[in-house]
């Protein structure tokens, strides 16, 4: 099961999508609230995680996941159109960043079909 969690609408279902096509199991969500309540049913195996997300943002999200250890070895992409890429987030199992602005969801397959 994948986690997509973006509160653009459009963005989330391009990223849902590229992933539905390499045959993963993904479940939307508008915000990191209703991503962390769902969780309770079962950890996702990966996550696509837009940062400026309504309510928590992504920052807030990530480090609530990483105090879990359940939760803090889920594989996390964030998709978003911060400049990133130069920071390590490893801490926080975040394995890559995606800019919104250039990304072709071949990358989101990419990465779906990796973890």
């Amino acid at each position: 099961m994948i986690f997509v969690i973006d509160s653009d609408v459009v963005m989330r279902k391009c990223v849902a999508r590229a992933c539905e096509k390499m045959g993963r199991e993904v479940r939307e969500f508008d915000n990191a609230i209703e991503a962390m309540s769902a969780m309770d049913a079962g950890v996702p195996e990966m996550i696509f995680t837009e940062v400026m997300l309504t309510g928590p943002d992504g920052f807030t999200f990530l480090n609530e996941m990483a105090s879990y250890a359940d939760t803090g070895r889920v594989p996390v992409v964030l998709v978003t159109e911060l400049a990133l890429s130069e920071y390590d987030l490893s801490a926080y199992g975040v394995v890559g960043v995606l800019n919104k602005e250039t990304m072709d969801p071949r990358e989101v397959s990419e990465y779906a079909g990796r973890y």
